[in-house]
């Protein structure tokens, strides 16, 4: 190699090498040690566990039940707005507690407002509440309908009769030329008389 022959090539550091630096052996020897600690734990606490002694769910035990759940659905569907106690909010969402609209004695009333929704100043229990309802008729079967009624008027301290689905289809029937949501107590009124 010649000598640097400038100023600024003696600054300079030789080019750097990569080195190869060793595991050290303690290391090493920890790894090995918690292996084999490993392999023997497994061995020595082996005991093939007799299927009497698991679990005795069978596949039927998660077949999904073919009666429709009004509280799952109301859950699912309904408790955003009214929340989990059919409470609501005040000034926003109306209550379904203690609700004219659910204990009417003729549960119609209740499936038209489920099926078709309500827009526009409803009032409930005195408050008048203005807010828009979505519609529920495509979504729901009439045996999930009646069962998310049936929910409605026996929680949350309610207690009116309940219904069933060849009732919510008669409902449906009546009421299919209904495209919008009612008109809150404009159109939904005079459901509540007899």
């Amino acid at each position: 190699m010649t000598e640097p022959q400038f100023t600024q090539q003696q600054r300079e550091q030789p080019e750097p090498e990569e080195g190869s630096r060793q595991v050290p052996a303690l290391v090493l020897t920890i790894i090995a040690a918690l292996f084999i600690w490993a392999v023997y734990y497994l061995y020595a606490d082996y005991s093939p566990m007799p299927a009497f002694l698991g679990d005795k769910r069978v596949a039927e035990d998660f077949a999904v039940p073919a009666v429709a759940d009004g509280g799952q659905l109301y859950t699912a569907n309904c408790v955003a707005c009214h929340q989990a106690g059919g409470n609501g909010l005040p000034g926003v969402f109306p209550p379904l507690s203690g609700s004219e609209w659910v204990d009417a004695p003729d549960p119609g009333v209740l499936i038209q407002i489920i099926l078709h929704g309500v827009q526009g100043p409803l009032t409930v229990g005195g408050a008048e509440y203005n807010g828009l309802m979505p519609h529920f008729h495509d979504k729901f079967s009439d045996q999930e309908l009646a069962a998310i009624v049936n929910h409605i008027r026996t929680s949350f301290g309610n207690s009116a009769p309940k219904t069933d689905a060849a009732y919510v289809a008669q409902v449906r029937e009546a009421s299919k030329d209904q495209t919008t949501p009612w008109k809150g107590d404009e159109d939904l009124r005079p459901l509540l008389q007899p």
